[in-house]
C-alpha cells in the first residue's frame, strides 16, 4: 500500500528531476555546436527538442502539488477566503518576479545602473522580500528587512531603461517570464479547484475544457483573445497535474493501489498518442506557439516521468536516489533565482568562459556541472536556512 506520507516524496524528486534540467537548459543555451535534440526548437518548425519538454514539465508539478497544498487547507476548513489570498500572494510573487526577469532582455545599455548590476540587485531584492526568515526572528526586523527589498525593487525598477537609445522605453510585459506564467496559471487553476473544492469530476471537466479552448484556437475555430489564460495551453498543464495526482489519491483511498501504475501508464501513453494525432491539425508540435500536439505530447511524458518516480520513491523507497539533487525539489526557487546571481557576479567581474568550454562536449560537461554545483550550493543555504518561500 502507498503511504500518504509518502506521496510529497515522488512530487518532491520529480520537482528535483525538472529543476536540475531547467538549470541545464537554461545555461546550455549559450552552449555553440551542440546535438539539434538538446536544444529548444526554433518557433516556425514542427517539432520539439528535450529542452522544450522542461517548462511543461515543471507546470505539470505545480498542479500535482496543488491537491496536497489547497486541499490539506480546505481538508482544515480554512475559509476560502484565506485560501484565496495565499493563492493571490504565490501568484503575485511569481509575477512580479517573471516582470522583472522579462525586462532584462531589453534592458538599455544606456540606462543609469550596468545591466549586470541591476540584474544582481533584483535578484537581492526578490531575496529580501521572499526569504523565509526564521519564526523566531523579532517581527521589527524581518519588516525592516522585508520593506528594503520592497523599496530596492522599486527603486530599481524606476531606474530601469530599456530599448534602444531612439526608442527608449519603461519596463512592460512582452511577456511575463517562465516565473510570470507559472503565476498567472497558477491562479486561474489554484482558484478554480478551490472554487469547486478539489472535486475530482469537477477538475476534470475543467481541464477538459481547457484543452479544448487550445485545440480551437490552434485549429483557427476561436478566435477570442481570452485575458489572463490566452490559449490555455499554461493552464492545460497545471491542471493536468492537478487531475492526476486527485486521481492518485482517489485510487489509493477506494484500495486500488494496484492500478495506479497501470492506469498512469495508459494515460501517459494516450496522452503522447493523442498529441501525434491532433499534430496535422493545429499547427504541429511547437513549444514556442505552444500548440495542442505540444500540450498533450508534454503532458504525456511528464505522467510517464511521475508514474516512475511514484515506482522507485513511493513503492521501492529509493528517495535516496535524488538525495544530492534534493535541494532542487525542496528549495525550488532558490535553485531557479541563484543562476541570475551567479551570472551576473560573474559579468561584473568580467569573467568569460574559455572558448573550449562554450561548445561542443565540453560545453555540456560545463552546463551539467553548472546545474550539479547551483543544487549543491543551495543545499548548503538550506543548511544556513536561507531558502525563499512563497
Amino acid at each position: 500500500m502507498l503511504k500518504p506520507s509518502q506521496r510529497l516524496l515522488s512530487i518532491d524528486a520529480f520537482r528535483a528531476l525538472t529543476m536540475l534540467t531547467m538549470i541545464f537548459v537554461n545555461d546550455v543555451s549559450g552552449v555553440k555546436n551542440i546535438p539539434e535534440w538538446i536544444d529548444h526548437v526554433k518557433a516556425q518548425d514542427d517539432g520539439m527538442g528535450f529542452a522544450d519538454t522542461v517548462f511543461p514539465a515543471f507546470l505539470f508539478i505545480v498542479g500535482l502539488s496543488i491537491p496536497f497544498a489547497i486541499g490539506k487547507r480546505i481538508s482544515k476548513q480554512d475559509s476560502f477566503f484565506s485560501i484565496e489570498s495565499h493563492i493571490l500572494l504565490r501568484s503575485l510573487a511569481m509575477i512580479v518576479m517573471g516582470f522583472f526577469h522579462v525586462n532584462l532582455e531589453s534592458y538599455s545599455a544606456a540606462a543609469v545602473i550596468p545591466y549586470a548590476l541591476w540584474e544582481l540587485l533584483i535578484t537581492i531584492g526578490f531575496f529580501l522580500v521572499w526569504l523565509d526568515y526564521p519564526p523566531d526572528m523579532k517581527a521589527a526586523r524581518k519588516y525592516t528587512l522585508t520593506g528594503a527589498g520592497i523599496v530596492l525593487l522599486g527603486l530599481l525598477a524606476a531606474l530601469y531603461k530599456g530599448g534602444s537609445a531612439e526608442d527608449p522605453h519603461w519596463m512592460q510585459p512582452s511577456w511575463w517570464g517562465i516565473l510570470g506564467i507559472i503565476g498567472w496559471a497558477y491562479l486561474v487553476s489554484a482558484t478554480l479547484y478551490l472554487v469547486v473544492k478539489g472535486r475530482f469530476a469537477a477538475i476534470t471537466a475543467i481541464l477538459g475544457l481547457f484543452l479544448l479552448i487550445n485545440i480551437l484556437t490552434h485549429a483557427g475555430i476561436l478566435h477570442v483573445d481570452i485575458p489572463i489564460i490566452g490559449d490555455a495551453s499554461s493552464v492545460s498543464l497545471i491542471v493536468a497535474g492537478a487531475v492526476i495526482s486527485s486521481l492518485y489519491t482517489l485510487l489509493d483511498k477506494k484500495g486500488k493501489q494496484g492500478a495506479v501504475l497501470p492506469v498512469f501508464l495508459g494515460l501517459g501513453i494516450l496522452a503522447i498518442i493523442a498529441g501525434f494525432v491532433l499534430r496535422p491539425y493545429t499547427e504541429g508540435i511547437s513549444k514556442i506557439r505552444s500548440t495542442p500536439a505540444w500540450v498533450f505530447i508534454c503532458s504525456g511524458i511528464s505522467i510517464l516521468v511521475f508514474t516512475a518516480m511514484i515506482w522507485l520513491v513511493d513503492i521501492k523507497g529509493k528517495m535516496n536516489w535524488f538525495k544530492a539533487i534534493r535541494p532542487a525539489g525542496t528549495s525550488t526557487l532558490t535553485c531557479y533565482l541563484i543562476p541570475y546571481l551567479l551570472y551576473s557576479l560573474l559579468m561584473l567581474a568580467g569573467f568569460h568562459f574559455p572558448a573550449w568550454l562554450s561548445e561542443g562536449m565540453t560545453g555540456l560537461l560545463r552546463s551539467v556541472a553548472i546545474a550539479f554545483l547551483v543544487i549543491l550550493l543551495v543545499g548548503w543555504m538550506e543548511k544556513k536556512k536561507i531558502r525563499l518561500k512563497i
